[in-house]
């Protein structure tokens, strides 16, 4: 199943730093399958409160992408972000193609009291 590193990052000025991580980055998450599905393109907040950007990078598998988060070459720019951008970045798995949320609506109808 295909993961995500969706990243939430707040505006912020522009560094030399930034400019690095960002010219590095691809070269890291490249060789663990990944590459960018969103980045540096315009968001529209439909509901509640979403200042800053999105980031979102696609991997193969959940597997994948804690490699590249844990690799050596990405720990080594990950400072170059940190010092200057605030944020959160989560990692998630996806769904197969396939996917059938009925098994989800089933847990949460038994949870409901008197169900």
């Amino acid at each position: 199943m295909p993961a995500y590193v969706i990243a939430h990052l707040q505006e912020a000025e522009p560094h030399p730093e930034i400019a690095e991580y960002i010219e590095r980055l691809p070269a890291t998450f490249e060789q663990h399958g990944g590459r960018y599905l969103v980045h540096a393109t315009q968001h529209e907040v439909k509901e509640g409160s979403w200042p800053g950007h999105v980031v979102m990078i696609g991997f193969p598998g959940i597997a994948e992408a804690r490699a590249w988060w844990d690799s050596p070459a990405y720990r080594d720019i990950a400072p170059l972000r940190s010092r200057h951008i605030e944020g959160d970045i989560i990692m998630v798995e996806g769904v197969p193609e396939d996917y059938d949320p009925t098994a989800a609506v089933k847990a949460i109808r038994e949870a409901l009291p008197g169900e």
